[in-house]
């Protein structure tokens, strides 16, 4: 619809209301307890952010504020949809979803990930997505094996 049918001041206010859909993973959307409770709570912050910007007088300023927050919930709703709660691996013999995984690189350098779902993977706080090149190459491995990361071996030290 053109702009000049619509109680919008410009085509500039129009975009800004008309935010595209983020980017869905594809693949399962396998996700820990811990993540599905972290998705429950980005949800219930969007919808508290929407509700706020619902609030505002001045309609296009509302619409600006509730682009946004709007967004986030089309997206977190489809990702609370198809959440898949995997249990916590049980035993320690192999990589797999939701391990913590220490290995060694070439260089010497040591990192211990947890391997998540998409959603919840924070390397820089210590998880990592099983869709990852990293989860990939360390999956099914057991402590002592070796694994090809981008082109450098790792070796697995312990898996907890």
């Amino acid at each position: 619809m053109s702009v000049a049918f619509t109680k919008e001041d410009s085509a500039e206010t129009a975009s800004e209301t008309m935010l595209p859909d983020r980017p869905v993973p594809g693949g399962p959307n396998l996700v820990t307890a811990n993540g599905l409770s972290a998705l429950q709570a980005q949800m219930d912050a969007a919808q508290r952010a929407y509700d706020l910007a619902m609030t505002i007088e001045d309609v296009n300023e509302r619409r600006r504020q509730a682009a946004n927050p709007f967004r986030d919930m089309r997206y977190l709703a489809e990702r609370l949809r198809t959440a898949q709660v995997l249990p916590p691996p049980e035993g320690n013999d192999a990589v797999a979803f939701g391990s913590v995984v220490t290995f060694e690189r070439e260089d010497g350098r040591v990192q211990t990930y947890q391997i998540v779902g998409e959603d919840e993977a924070e390397p820089k706080s210590g998880s990592i997505s099983f869709a990852s090149p990293v989860a990939r190459a360390l999956m099914g491995k057991q402590a002592g094996d070796v694994a090809d990361v981008g082109g450098q071996e790792v070796e697995i030290l312990s898996i907890a």
